[in-house]
């Protein structure tokens, strides 16, 4: 861990995009309760929206933490939506984890991807870069952007090799390819206009507070209903697993001591295949809520989807030695603290589920 208030201070004004999504829920928990700074949550309030993580922290911190949090509803799809926001927020540090974030979602409705993901960045941008311009100079000089991003924008990987910041991009998915365009838009901002960037590239993570869509929830859901779970093909696919937490720190890291104009890969070391992930869910299932069998035996193949990729790892050595960075939580570890978050809070589950109109069905099947 590392002294989030010692980087940040008071007067230190954060716009997170996406904070009332997965990862940028944990980011605005984590500045909420590590620091003093102020926060302001630029969000448009989509169908995997939820503000009750980080509404319970601010019930927890009292109400002078209260003015820390400030809501801007905005849909970065909308440029002047998003130079109001922006102007609003009067920013010294730019968090961008605002994204469409499905694969399978995406192969059912790209265009979705392509207006968040593509012109949401270039919305942003312009409108971060009229901003950081008109700053006092002072201001201007600590200022930062910093762009999340993900491991599958490079493609896919054979059984050896891993992903480092000088992999070549390959996208194979309209999401990743969206991403990969954003990606290009931020480093080309730096480069070009000399906006002060960082980009991160995390692999799969995950946690409580998912939305319940994603592989994990999913099975957990799948399994306690006493459901099919789905496992996509012969399950061999690998992806490199991040407890969010984990990645919390590494992008905080990166945002407030990475190298300007620099990419940072952050995984999890936890390469394990999808077989697995759902094997060890069933069994630890199987300890903390027992049933008359094992919950394996709900397991069920199904059609693989799309263009799936085959591996995902990654090189996390550049984060390590610059910046001191270090996954804390195995995947086991993780997986352990997020079935138990799950089984506890399952209400949360079908409420947000059924604000979303989403009931377990399978998407982005061709």
């Amino acid at each position: 861990m590392f002294d989030l208030s010692s980087l940040l201070n008071k007067s230190h004004r954060i716009l997170v995009t996406g904070g009332a999504g997965f990862i940028g829920g944990a980011v605005i928990r984590r500045l909420l309760k590590d620091s003093e700074a102020l926060v302001f949550n630029l969000d448009k309030i989509g169908y995997a929206s939820d503000l009750t993580g980080v509404d319970s922290v601010l019930l927890d911190l009292g109400p002078n933490a209260v003015d820390r949090h400030q809501l801007l509803k905005a849909d970065l799809a909308s440029s002047k939506q998003t130079f109001d926001a922006v102007k609003n927020a009067d920013p010294d540090l730019v968090l961008h984890l605002a994204a469409e974030s499905h694969v399978d979602r995406s192969i059912d409705a790209p265009e979705m991807f392509l207006k968040s993901n593509v012109t949401g960045t270039f919305n942003l941008l312009q409108a971060v870069q009229s901003h950081w311009e008109l700053l006092p100079q002072s201001r201007k000089e600590s200022f930062r952007f910093h762009h999340i991003s993900t491991d599958e924008v490079f493609g896919s990987l054979g059984d050896t090799g891993s992903f480092s910041e000088q992999s070549p991009y390959d996208p194979r998915s309209p999401y990743s390819a969206s991403k990969a365009a954003s990606d290009h838009l931020v480093n080309s901002w730096h480069h070009t206009y000399g906006l002060p960037v960082v980009i991160t590239n995390c692999s799969n993570n995950f946690g409580p507070w998912q939305f319940p869509e994603k592989l994990i929830p999913v099975v957990i859901l799948k399994a306690i209903a006493r459901e099919p779970i789905p496992l996509y093909g012969n399950g061999l696919n690998v992806r490199d697993w991040l407890y969010v937490e984990d990645h919390v720190d590494g992008l905080l890291l990166a945002a407030l001591k990475g190298k300007l104009g620099s990419k940072y890969c952050i995984g999890g070391n936890g390469e394990r295949t999808n077989l697995y992930i759902v094997q060890q869910i069933c069994s630890l299932l199987d300890q903390l809520r027992p049933i008359e069998k094992s919950y394996s035996c709900f397991i069920k193949p199904v059609k693989d989807r799309p263009g799936h990729d085959y591996r995902y790892a990654i090189n996390s050595q550049l984060i390590t030695s610059e910046l001191g960075w270090m996954p804390r939580h195995s995947v086991d570890e993780g997986l352990l603290i997020t079935i138990r978050w799950y089984l506890e809070n399952l209400d949360w589950c079908k409420i947000v589920k059924d604000q979303a109109g989403y009931f377990g069905e399978r998407l982005g099947e061709l």
